[in-house]
Formats: structure tokens, sequence, C-alpha cells
């Protein structure tokens, strides 16, 4: 079986966290930034999958465990939170959030 070099799978998981963060920078709406965030979080699980795998130790699993967990939880609290403004505001753009004063 062959193993993917290590160096491949870190620039994968590059390539895939600068899209992301491409993503937050430029989208306006906040369903397309949540999603970018997503992104980023799954290349750094990736990055710790690989290195995990590349040293022959469960750690990079674990941590991958551990970051889904927080991407779980940052979706459950990000939804409710545009829920809750498309209802206030019947837009999701960010835009509108910068406006609010007080």
């Amino acid at each position: 079986m062959s193993l993917i070099p290590l160096e491949h799978g870190i620039a994968l998981a590059g390539l895939l966290f600068a899209i992301g963060l491409v993503g937050v920078m430029t989208r306006r709406n906040i369903v397309f930034v949540l999603m970018s965030l997503e992104i980023m979080l799954n290349s750094a699980g990736l990055a710790f999958v690989v290195a995990g795998a590349h040293h022959a130790s469960a750690e990079g699993q674990v941590m991958f465990l551990m970051i889904l967990t927080l991407a779980a939880a940052e979706v459950a609290v990000g939804l409710g939170l545009i829920i809750q403004l498309y209802r206030r505001f019947k837009t999701t753009d960010i835009e509108v959030l910068s406006a609010l004063k007080g």
C-alpha cells in the first residue's frame, strides 16, 4: 500500500486553508462565511491526520475528532444567530451587522 507523502498532505491542507481564508475575507453573506470557516477547520483537521499518520500515532485523529466537535458547535450557534438576524433584518449581509450601533 502506498502512502501519501507528508508534503502533499500538508500542501493540500494549506491550499484548502487559503481557499477558506479568501472566502472569509471576501464574502459578504454570513452563510458563505460560515462555510469558509468550515473549510478552514477541515483543512486543519486534515493537517493533523496527515501528520499523525506520518508519525504513526493516533493523536492526529483524536485532534480531528476535537475539531469536528468544535465545528459542530460553531454550526449550531452560527445558524441560530443567522436565523435570528434574518428574522430581524430580512438579510444575511454582513454589512448590515457593521451598521448596528448599540
